[in-house]
């Protein structure tokens, strides 16, 4: 059987970056709280 995760960091970025985030008004959204809440980090940092 194959592993079900296959992690490819292009493919994160695509989905989770802060480029993705900024694209919907949803993901606007979830950067405004993140900063509001006085997150160090607003996205996950790619490797």
């Amino acid at each position: 059987m194959l592993p079900t995760y296959r992690p490819h960091n292009r493919k994160r970025a695509k989905k989770i970056g802060f480029r993705a985030r900024m694209a919907t008004p949803g993901g606007r959204k979830v950067l405004q709280a993140r900063r509001f809440k006085g997150r160090h980090t607003l996205t996950a940092k790619q490797a």
